[in-house]
């Protein structure tokens, strides 16, 4: 894969060898960041467990304390007081079969997260095929199936992000902006990197945090100590 001036550039002020601070690793990613644009700071952590084996799944969600940088568009499925009380949250779309049908007539999917409440879940599975692939089904681990919508809502808007693994065993998460500067985006990182920390299987054997690995969009990747972590 080749790469532009920019990204090798910035690779050059990076040694590959090491294991970066948490502090000293940020100020570096901010200066290999060079894009036009402001980038996506992503955090890419390898656990010591198995996605093949139910016992060791990691999926989890957590609010960032100051969010990602990123407007999110939130659908609620429900009904009657609970429909209104999504609105009132600030939810962009709200709706039963309505939304049902707009999605499996138009492929419309101008929405980022959905919400939904347990009695609206019969009828959404009728589109867990195409929203399951997506990453966009409800989901009681996440808090995206709940009564309490108002709630979900202004915490998805508040800055909350879901986390789960990947067939590789890979959590890969947006956790803010370049321009969040240092403080934020360290603070936002051990928020999260906290909470999957909380959400160890208990059939997970030795070492956990196996590789944390930070990148902005269009940057390249610096390693961190994972034992700096817990």
């Amino acid at each position: 894969m080749k790469h532009g001036k920019r990204y090798l550039a910035g690779k050059q002020l990076i040694d590959s060898t090491r294991q970066y601070d948490l502090t000293e690793g940020l100020e570096l990613l901010q200066k290999t960041a060079t894009a036009k644009f402001d980038e996506t700071v992503e955090l890419h952590i390898r656990l010591g467990v198995d996605s093949r084996h139910a016992d060791q799944q990691v999926r989890g969600a957590v609010v960032l304390p100051h969010g990602t940088g990123k407007t999110v568009r939130v659908l609620v499925f429900a009904k009657a007081d609970k429909a209104r009380e999504a609105l009132e949250a600030g939810a962009d779309y709200v709706g039963d079969e309505d939304m049902i049908k707009k999605i499996q007539t138009e492929n419309w999917f101008e929405f980022d997260v959905c919400v939904a409440t347990p009695d609206m879940m019969g009828v959404v599975g009728r589109i867990g095929r195409v929203l399951g692939p997506k990453g966009l089904m409800p989901n009681p681990k996440s808090g995206t199936v709940t009564m309490d919508v108002g709630r979900a809502v202004r915490d998805i808007k508040a800055g909350k992000v879901e986390y789960r693994l990947d067939k590789t065993n890979i959590i890969h998460c947006a956790v803010g902006k370049v321009s969040f500067g240092t403080e934020k985006l360290s603070e936002n990182i051990v928020t999260l990197v906290e909470a999957i920390i909380k959400a160890k299987p208990s059939a997970a054997k030795g070492t956990y945090l196996r590789s944390v690995v930070l990148t902005s969009t269009m940057g390249p990747g610096l390693k961190f100590n994972p034992s700096r972590f817990g």
